[in-house]
């Protein structure tokens, strides 16, 4: 077959090529095109090659700049001679990925590659546009020299201050046309000059291998070890924010996101930096674990109760699946140039994200038991993915990346985990379920009104005790504290003071302290005393010192209280406001309806709005090898339809001219003729204007003086009135 064309080529290549050209550029055949034409013109375009050209790793892009700096045609003895004898298995990956294509005469390059390459490919200037001597650059007066050693590695444009007075060296070069007039001060090197200078190569050095990746060696067990430890943290983060914001919902910003108040109030609960529960609240966000209701409040969705109930192993998958493919970067809160950035918000997303965090996790799975050094990473990181696109970011995004996967558990001490690789491979994930350490039951209270939890504690003691107590040390034992504030929050969802006293001393194996006895019965005492309800707020006591004693306090005068009876006080604030001021100054309210019921109860906010995930922004995501070959087959089958109406196109242009005019008694005749034989037919049909067009038809039934047919060139079914038609061909 004949190659001249882009098209051509495609049209000669295999089923196998094709998949290995959709694998490397999905975007190909999304949607899937109508036949190899449109294929063609989709893969010349701008768009899909830089895509193509980001997949190169350094060594394929420094031949894919030779290759733009050859004239067309050229051939591989062309393409080693100016780089390096290994650039053949790098042209082959070139023309496998639509790049480069081989024609009748040798290599070329599809239309607009070297308008997104740029003008300028590795710092060479345009082709002369006349034959030049470069021997004579050897005899060159040394000014020139001086000129042409600025120039040769680019950029190859220099200024001049008059390029009818330049100076000596640059008025020889111009001479000899070894340099070349851009305007009155500007000149630019020849891109034959350029190579000649260089030693007859493209560039200084050839990356062929990738770079070593250096680091420190880690024994597999304790990468391990570190890995389940940071898996069984990083779950129990995410309940411990959910659970916080179930009974303290946080307020969203109105431009969307957490702020930065509600973001330190959630840090200093769990007892990590920022930069950490950012990332914790985004992997809440990106499984549908959070959402945001309409009156701006983020709290916990219906689906926190169903992820509560799923497997350690289904939980920490639940989360690292979306991390992996997620556009969003957590990193980028609390980043100096990125000021007004918020977790949670709509600021977060950068579209290479998931394409560097995909090829840091590779490198780290091709280098196991390595702990890799920063430098070294990201050198081979550069390597391998020399962006041209967004690549500001690349090794901040790389560093994120190592850093996260370390609070996941996919790598531990730095190193990839077998956690980790199972999970980059797709594999079952029980084994983390045998590996966490296992729950424990119980609790070791202390004199001093404190408690450890020896280990993990199942799920529901240790719901009821952050429910009763603040967490004030984490490790391998867990460190929680009563106090007056937590003790009220238990009463709050509804525990007595006795059912706070039955589980603490069922739970413990250590007898309850006296003075922990105490705090308990004496909190209880005094909660729900203070009664706060809606008018805007009532605050009600059956103790009328009590009262008196709200009256005269001072640090309550901004309620704005009055006495409207012995027992009862109202202010302007609504009921919650007042009764978290009322908390502040050291009181116990409790809330009551409208009837005078004390609100008391188990409480678990959940929003009432469907969590809604982010969308993720990138790369085309390639399809499974089966939908590839189903393209592959649309792809075949709508070439031949093309060929197949041109064809017949080819055919009717040359039928047409000699249709004898019919009248319609023999119109008929023929048609019915054709319409059993089931023949396409080329016809001619007078349109209201009298003028005759061309139709290609497949005849179906003729039906009250009117042929009901298909036509070709709508691909619907349409009706021709019989005595406009002026002529019939079989095709």
């Amino acid at each position: 077959m004949e190659m001249r064309s882009f098209s051509d080529y495609l049209r000669s290549i295999d089923d196998a090529a094709f998949l290995k050209l959709f694998a490397s550029r999905p975007d190909l055949v999304i949607p899937v095109p109508p036949d190899i034409a449109s294929l063609a013109v989709r893969a010349c375009s701008a768009p899909s090659l830089a895509r193509a050209i980001d997949s190169l790793n350094h060594w394929q892009f420094q031949v894919l700049e030779a290759c733009v700096s050859l004239s067309e045609p050229f051939l591989l003895k062309n393409l080693t001679a100016i780089t390096d004898r290994a650039a053949a298995k790098a042209l082959d990956h070139l023309i496998s990925i639509g790049l480069v294509y081989p024609s009748d005469d040798g290599m070329r390059l599809p239309s607009q590659l070297r308008d997104v390459i740029g003008n300028e490919p590795a710092g060479l200037g345009p082709a002369s546009m006349v034959k030049l001597k470069l021997s004579e650059i050897d005899d060159a007066p040394q000014d020139a020299k001086k000129v042409l050693e600025r120039l040769v590695w680019g950029p190859p444009r220099g200024s001049v201050g008059d390029i009818k007075n330049p100076g000596p060296g640059v008025a020889w070069l111009l001479e000899k046309k070894f340099l070349v007039p851009l305007d009155q001060r500007t000149v630019i090197l020849p891109r034959e000059v350029g190579i000649y200078l260089r030693g007859g190569k493209i560039h200084k050095q050839s990356f062929v291998e990738p770079p070593t990746l250096t680091g420190n060696k880690r024994d597999e067990r304790q990468v391990n070890l570190a890995a389940i430890a940071n898996i069984s943290t990083v779950l129990r983060w995410v309940e411990e924010l959910l659970n916080f914001w179930a009974d303290e919902p946080a307020d969203a910003l109105r431009a969307g996101g957490l702020g930065v108040r509600d973001l330190k109030i959630i840090s200093t609960h769990l007892g990590v930096d920022e930069s950490c529960t950012a990332f914790i609240a985004e992997l809440a966000y990106l499984s549908s674990l959070i959402s945001i209701d309409a009156d701006d409040r983020i709290m916990p969705s219906n689906k926190f109760d169903i992820w509560l109930l799923q497997s350690p192993a289904q939980r920490w998958q639940t989360l690292a699946s979306q991390w992996l493919i997620t556009s969003r970067v957590s990193g980028l809160v609390g980043r100096l140039e990125s000021k007004n950035v918020a977790a949670l918000g709509p600021e977060l997303d950068r579209v290479n994200a998931a394409k560097v965090r995909a090829m840091t996790l590779s490198i780290l799975n091709d280098n196991v038991g390595i702990a890799p050094d920063l430098t070294s990473f990201n050198a081979l990181l550069a390597w391998r993915t020399p962006v041209r696109r967004n690549s500001s970011l690349q090794e901040e995004l790389a560093a994120w990346t190592l850093r996260e996967a370390e609070w996941l558990g996919i790598t531990g001490q730095g190193a990839i985990s077998s956690y980790g690789i199972e999970f980059l491979s797709g594999n079952d994930l029980n084994v983390i379920n045998d590996d966490l350490p296992k729950t424990v039951d119980h609790i070791l209270i202390q004199s001093d009104n404190t408690a450890i939890a020896p280990g993990p504690l199942e799920h529901e003691i240790s719901q009821q005790l952050a429910m009763m107590a603040e967490i004030e040390s984490r490790g391998g034992a867990t460190v929680y504290r009563f106090s007056e504030s937590t003790i009220r929050r238990a009463l709050d969802h509804g525990k007595t003071g006795e059912e706070i006293k039955n589980f603490l001393a069922k739970t413990s194996k250590t007898p309850m302290p006296q003075p922990l006895e105490y705090l308990i019965s004496d909190v209880s005492k005094k909660h729900g005393k203070l009664r706060v309800g809606n008018t805007s707020a009532f605050i009600r006591c059956e103790d009328t010192s009590l009262i008196a004693q709200i009256m005269n306090d001072k640090r309550l005068d901004g309620l704005a209280l009055r006495r409207i009876a012995p027992e009862v006080v109202i202010c302007d604030l609504d009921a919650s406001d007042t009764m978290r001021i009322l908390r502040e100054a050291g009181y116990l309210p409790a809330g009551e309806s409208a009837t005078g019921i004390m609100l008391m109860g188990p409480r678990a906010n959940r929003a009432q709005s469907k969590p809604r995930p982010p969308r993720v922004i990138g790369e085309v995501e390639i399809p499974s090898e089966d939908n590839l070959n189903a393209a592959i087959r649309a792809l075949r089958t709508g070439e031949k339809s093309t060929h197949k109406q041109t064809h017949l196109r080819q055919i009717a242009n040359e039928a047409l001219g000699a249709l004898p005019r019919t009248t319609a008694n023999e119109t008929m005749d023929l048609i019915n003729r054709f319409i059993v034989q089931e023949k396409s037919l080329s016809i001619g049909y007078a349109d209201n204007n009298g003028s005759v067009t061309h139709r290609i038809i497949d005849p179906i039934r003729v039906s009250a003086g009117a042929l009901i047919a298909r036509d070709h060139a709508t691909g619907e079914v349409q009706s021709f009135r019989i005595p406009r038609i002026t002529g019939v061909a079989p095709l």
